[in-house]
């Protein structure tokens, strides 16, 4: 008889193999890419507001508040570090390993895991190696769940990074607390309580709250657990668990002697992103960019733009006629006109000024988007769609887009990502705190104690 699901989780976040040294390599730039867009995202209306909150609460000043100048309780840092790092939408994305599991209903998995580890490893003055080993831990545990848990659990509303990702956090969070088995179980069956996260909030500030809240849960789980705190020993199963109440069952062939084998940021990995909006339109914008730069296009030159795909790309990015900078994350129409017009689609760009600006209104009216169920046949673990660029001659140019740069396919280069960091930190940091951070981040295996790093993280 196979251990039960709960089992097999605690047993990994138990386990003291040392990963591997190219899975080590790849967790240091997904770090690299959760601290730079906490960076940029903690200058976010959404998290002003969550920080100001927590700092008129009050709170025992031990952990950094990534671009604020103060510290906050654990779990107060890690909620409003999480909330940060998903605010501008341009946090990595887990990749799908079977057609069933939608692009999409999987994790944002860095974020939770990272706010987490960063909220406990300065506080009990953790190393560098202890935080990427914890890191990787967390983020393990986070993607092979997503991917075990049935795709009823998106479909029906949820959105896994707030649910799955406190399983992340809490995961991490018990690395670096050194808890015992019996508090590892107990952390689990208090995180499985408090999850939540519903996909209606896209759009709005409460989506980024979502990693926020899971980074947060987990933290606060362990906490909990490490005081003695109750909770069911096997709460991820059976009748009453999470993966049957919440998702309506699990396929444990998709983690059972799955943790670490392979581990999922090598295997199939995560994408980070080139543009803070909604991972699912991003392979059109990549495709669109490279018409636009090898035609020499202008707005005037394109009398139209179409797009086709299925539900699971039109269904989210639901906003045609969007009015904000959170709206406008989830348009195809915004994020195609400011490629046209622009030929980048960055942090300066996803502004609500922008957003209404006659220029990139007029773009917008050019872009019209179709449910294409050809398209949709094809399966939906991949980002597919059908870009149709109409000039004003009357040629069309026709593109497939199916994957973005940043995926494994399309990898982002060390300068690119070094280039996202600078870009994000330039909001809230000077410059020489820029680039000492960048070069600790690199050596974090080497770093004696995290509060060498986050004292670089404020402002």
């Amino acid at each position: 008889m196979r251990p039960s699901i709960t089992t097999e989780v605690v047993n990994f976040i138990l386990q003291q193999d040392a990963p591997p040294a190219a899975v080590m390599e790849k967790a240091g730039d997904h770090i690299l890419d959760g601290i730079a867009v906490m960076l940029a995202g903690s200058r976010t209306e959404c998290v002003q507001t969550l920080g100001a909150l927590i700092q008129e609460q009050g709170s025992v000043p031990t952990s950094t508040l990534l671009g604020f100048n103060g510290k906050a309780a654990p779990a107060d840092a890690a909620l409003v570090n999480g909330t940060s790092g998903h605010a501008d939408d341009y946090d990595d994305t887990q990749l799908s390993t079977s057609p069933d599991r939608i692009y999409g209903l999987l994790t944002h998995p860095t974020v939770p895991v990272l706010a987490a580890a960063l909220a406990i490893g300065e506080v009990k003055g953790c190393s560098g190696r202890a935080l990427l080993e914890a890191f990787i831990v967390g983020f393990e545990v986070e993607c092979k769940l997503a991917e075990a848990i049935k795709p009823e659990h998106y479909t029906r509303g949820f959105h896994t990074t707030g649910t799955i990702g406190a399983f992340g956090a809490a995961a991490a969070a018990s690395r670096l607390l050194d808890l015992d088995e019996d508090a590892v179980r107990r952390a689990i069956g208090v995180t499985a309580s408090l999850s939540a996260g519903i996909r209606v909030n896209f759009g709005t500030m409460t989506k980024p709250l979502h990693a926020g809240r899971a980074a947060a849960n987990g933290v606060t789980a362990c906490l909990l657990a490490q005081k003695g705190f109750t909770a069911d020993h096997e709460a991820l199963d059976g009748r009453w668990g999470f993966l049957q109440v919440l998702g309506g069952g699990v396929d444990p062939e998709k983690l059972v002697d799955r943790l670490g084998e392979p581990y999922a940021i090598l295997d199939p990995g995560a994408s980070i992103k080139m543009y803070p909006c909604g991972s699912l339109g991003q392979p059109s914008m990549d495709a669109l960019r490279e018409i636009v730069v090898e035609e020499d296009l202008t707005v005037e030159d394109v009398r139209a733009i179409r797009l086709r795909a299925g539900p699971n790309i039109l269904e989210p990015l639901r906003y045609t006629q969007p009015v904000n900078e959170l709206q406008a994350k989830f348009s195809l129409q915004f994020g195609l006109a400011a490629i046209l017009v622009k030929r980048r689609a960055g942090l300066r760009e996803y502004t609500t000024e922008v957003v209404n600006s006659p220029r990139i209104q007029k773009a917008m009216a050019k872009v019209t988007t179709h449910l294409d169920p050809e398209v949709a046949r094809l399966g939906t673990e991949k980002m597919r769609s059908i870009l149709e660029v109409e000039l004003a001659s009357g040629r069309v140019i026709r593109r497939i887009a199916d994957t973005a740069r940043g995926t494994p396919e399309k990898p982002v280069t060390k300068g690119e990502l070094e280039a996202k960091f600078r870009e994000c930190a330039s909001f809230v940091l000077a410059n020489d705190h820029v680039e000492k951070a960048v070069a600790v981040i690199r050596h974090l295996v080497d770093l004696p104690a995290i509060p060498h790093l986050t004292g670089l993280l404020k402002r």
